[in-house]
């Protein structure tokens, strides 16, 4: 075998390692953020799992939220339905949390139900998946981050347009979850 033989195998078996590694790399951080979307499809899951309970408890005290609590039904169907994408789960995520929140705010005015048991261990099992939905967020957007980095950069960004890889979107908050808290009507009753 003369040198340059040695030398071009070489350098194709070299090649050949690095994109197999690129190759690798790229399908791994992309089933991480596949991960950790079902982490987070899990958590949503539980939540929609508990509106109904709630719903149904806070119906028999507050006749007035009743169109605060079909929103609340019509977004949980929407979200469980069958065709329902990522990015379309995300936007349905957002509407359902802030649609949540006017609820835990309108429930203020009905001090029976505030002392219900019911509705308070509903409200704590509620509060407990709520955090684990921002801490599943938190790591969805880690692992997007990280997964759109690696598809922009170079290398990657190469071996990616032939995988025919896009970009995924994080889950931000909303306009409403960034207005500042106007804490004076928080103690009107």
């Amino acid at each position: 075998m003369n040198t340059t033989l040695i030398l071009v195998m070489v350098i194709v078996v070299v090649v050949l390692l690095v994109v197999i590694s690129i190759f690798n790399s790229l399908t791994n951080r992309k089933n991480q953020v596949a991960n950790a979307f079902g982490t987070i499809d899990v958590q949503l899951k539980n939540r929609y799992d508990l509106i109904p309970n709630l719903v149904a408890t806070v119906q028999q005290y507050a006749a007035h939220e009743k169109e605060l609590l079909s929103k609340i039904t019509e977004l949980r169907s929407k979200a469980l339905g069958q065709n329902v994408t990522p990015d379309d789960r995300v936007a349905l995520d957002n509407q359902i949390s802030s649609v949540l929140s006017g609820l835990m705010v309108a429930v203020e005015n009905y001090p029976d139900l505030k002392a219900n048991q019911n509705f308070i261990d509903l409200q704590r099992a509620l509060n407990e998946v709520e955090s684990q939905i921002a801490a599943a967020r938190r790591a969805y957007n880690a692992a997007v981050t990280d997964y759109n980095n690696a598809i922009e950069m170079f290398p990657g960004n190469l071996m990616a347009g032939m995988m025919l890889l896009k970009t995924k979107q994080v889950f931000a908050a909303t306009e409403t979850e960034r207005e500042n808290v106007n804490v004076k009507n928080l103690f009107h009753t």
